[in-house]
C-alpha cells in the first residue's frame, strides 16, 4: 500500500516554508541594487554585506542541528521563524554598509534555526518510502519562493521603494508564523541527559567529503543571487528579474520529477545530470546576452539545481539515523551556506578583475569539477556509508 504524502501537516508545512522563504528571497536581488544605486557601494563591499548572513549561518547551523535533534522541534521552528521575521524591522533604519552587515549577520542566525527545524519537521512528516519525492515537493516551495519572490521584489522596489518591500516581507513573514502554528509534529522528548556530546552531534562527520563536493555546486547559487540582476542590467536585459522566473520554471519542472526517480533508484544518474545542466547553463549565461538565450540559460540552471536539491539532501538523510536527521539537514544546508558565501565573495572579486561574463564561465567550469569529484569520490563515500543498503537500489 502506498503511504499518503499529501496530508494536512505536509501541506501546511510546505505553505509556511514557502512564505518564510518568500520573505527572505524578496530582499536577495534588491539589497545589491539598493546598496549600489542608493548608497553607491562598490561590488566587493556588496559581497561582504550579502555574505555576512551566510557567515552567521555557518557559525550557527551546526548548533541548530544539535538543538533540533535534542529538543521538541515545533517550539524551535516557531521561535526561529518569529525572530527571523522580527529582524526585518531593522531594515527600515539601515542606511550604512556596517549596519547592513550587522543586520544580515543576526538575520542569518535565525534563518539557520528556522530552516533546519522546518526541513527536519517536514522529514518527520514525510513517509519514509516516499522521502525523496516528499523532499522534492517540499523543496519546490522554497525554490519557487527563491525564484518568484526576487522578480516580485524587484517590481515592488522599482515601483514603491525599499521600505514598501520591507513591509511586504513582514506581512508574508507573519502569515508564515501563523501557518507554522498549525503544524502537528510527532511527539518526541529530549535526548537523555547522559547522551555524549561529540562532533557528530553538530555535523555529519562521515558526510564531510560530500559537503566538500557540494561547495563547487553551491558556489553558482551564490553568484546568481548576488549578481544575476546586476549582470542583466549591465547587458541591457529589460527587467532582468525575469531570470528568476525561468529559473523557477526549471526548478519546479525538475524537482517534481527527480524526487520520484531518486526513490526508484536513479540517484547517481540524477546527480550527474544535474551537474551537467548547471555547467552548461552557466556557460551559456556568461557567453550569450540575447534575452532568449539569457532566459534559456536560467531555465537550464533551474533544471540542474531542481534535480540536485532533492538528490543531494537524500544522500545526507540516507547516511544518518533518524536521531540525527537534524544534524544531517544542518550539514546539507551548511554545505550550501559555505558554497554560497564563497560564491558571493569570490564572485565579487572575479567581477572586479575580469567582469561578469568570465565570472559566470568560471562558475560553470566549477560545476564540471564538482562532477569529477562526485563520480570518483563522493559516490563511493555514499555507497560505503548509506544505512539503507540492500533496501533501495541506487544507480
Amino acid at each position: 500500500m502506498i503511504e499518503k504524502l499529501w496530508n494536512r501537516n505536509f501541506i501546511i508545512a510546505g505553505l509556511s516554508y514557502f512564505l518564510i522563504a518568500c520573505t527572505f528571497s524578496l530582499l536577495m536581488p534588491t539589497i545589491p541594487i539598493f546598496l549600489s544605486e542608493e548608497l553607491d557601494v562598490e561590488p566587493t563591499k556588496i559581497g561582504l554585506v550579502l555574505s555576512s548572513y551566510v557567515l552567521a549561518l555557518l557559525l550557527f547551523r551546526p548548533f541548530s542541528g544539535f538543538l533540533v535533534d535534542s529538543y521538541a522541534r515545533k517550539p524551535l521552528l516557531l521561535f526561529g521563524t518569529t525572530m527571523f521575521v522580527a529582524i526585518f524591522i531593522g531594515y527600515y533604519f539601515a542606511f550604512t554598509v556596517m549596519f547592513f552587515i550587522v543586520l544580515r549577520f543576526f538575520h542569518g542566525l535565525f534563518w539557520g534555526l528556522a530552516t533546519v527545524s522546518a526541513n527536519t519537521v517536514a522529514i518527520d512528516i514525510i513517509p519514509s518510502s516516499r522521502r525523496a519525492e516528499g523532499i522534492g515537493y517540499f523543496g519546490v516551495n522554497t525554490n519557487l519562493a527563491m525564484a518568484f519572490a526576487p522578480f516580485i521584489g524587484v517590481k515592488i522596489y522599482e515601483g514603491h521603494g525599499f521600505h514598501a518591500l520591507i513591509s511586504a516581507a513582514l506581512f508574508m513573514g507573519l502569515l508564515a508564523i501563523v501557518a507554522a502554528a498549525f503544524i502537528k509534529v510527532p511527539e518526541r522528548g529530549p535526548l537523555p541527559e547522559h547522551a555524549p556530546i561529540s562532533l557528530d552531534r553538530f555535523i555529519l562527520v562521515k558526510a564531510i567529503p560530500i559537503l566538500f563536493n557540494q561547495l563547487f555546486l553551491a558556489f553558482g547559487w551564490g553568484t546568481l543571487v548576488a549578481f544575476a540582476v546586476l549582470y542583466g542590467n549591465k547587458v541591457g536585459i529589460p527587467n532582468p528579474g525575469i531570470f528568476f522566473l525561468f529559473l523557477a520554471g526549471g526548478v519546479v519542472l525538475s524537482r517534481v520529477a527527480s524526487g520520484k526517480l531518486v526513490d526508484r533508484g536513479y540517484l547517481h544518474r540524477m546527480m550527474v545530470g544535474a551537474m551537467v545542466l548547471i555547467g552548461i547553463g552557466f556557460a551559456g549565461f556568461g557567453l550569450f546576452k540575447d534575452i532568449r538565450l539569457f532566459s534559456l540559460s536560467a531555465f537550464l540552471i533551474g533544471l540542474g539545481y531542481g534535480t540536485l536539491f532533492p538528490a543531494l539532501q537524500t544522500i545526507y538523510i540516507a547516511m544518518a539515523p533518524s536521531t540525527q536527521r537534524g544534524t544531517a539537514n544542518s550539514t546539507y544546508l551548511t554545505g550550501f551556506d559555505l558554497g554560497i558565501s564563497i560564491g558571493m565573495l569570490l564572485g565579487a572579486y572575479l567581477v572586479d578583475l575580469h567582469g561578469f561574463s568570465t565570472m559566470f564561465l568560471i562558475t560553470g567550469a566549477l560545476a564540471f569539477v564538482g562532477l569529477f569529484i562526485y563520480w570518483f569520490n563522493s559516490r563511493r563515500v555514499f555507497e560505503k556509508n548509506r544505512l539503507d543498503k540492500g533496501e533501495v537500489p541506487v544507480g
